[in-house]
């Protein structure tokens, strides 16, 4: 028999998960659209110009990010792919700053579905039914 393990995963796990699946697909999909001219291939030193200004714990994470794609895909990379994940990893690393900034608090309702607004005064009324009038003079 197979002993399975319960997995519990918080809400506001998921919801980090999720947040960091959806801005990791956006980038991915826009680097995928983009053109290869919009990557010139530089020196590693000239592209580390490039990258954007990170905090040292922000620094530590993104390193970390590209060092984890590296282990799982690095035989399946070029060196010009691993350089664009690199910087991909970095400009993630600034959205995920920005993200975390956003103040939450446990009694925050989760942001999940849409409510549509209804203007109440405008809301057509419905009319009651008519007797014809033949029916009435019968009685």
């Amino acid at each position: 028999m197979k002993e399975t393990k319960d997995h519990k995963l918080s809400r506001r796990a998921f919801a980090r998960r999720a947040a960091l699946l959806s801005a990791t697909a956006s980038i991915v999909a826009a680097a995928i659209m983009l053109p290869a001219e919009a990557f010139p291939d530089a020196s590693p030193s000239a592209q580390s110009a490039d990258l954007p200004k990170l905090s040292a714990e922000g620094q530590a994470e993104a390193d970390a990010r590209f060092q984890l794609v590296l282990s799982r895909y690095s035989n399946r990379l070029s060196e010009e792919e691993k350089q664009r994940t690199k910087a991909l990893c970095y400009s993630l690393q600034t959205t995920l700053e920005q993200v975390r900034a956003y103040p939450i608090k446990n009694g925050d309702v989760p942001a999940l579905f849409l409510r549509p607004l209804i203007d109440q005064d405008n809301k057509v009324k419905p009319t009651p039914a008519k007797i014809p009038a033949a029916s009435a003079n019968e009685s």
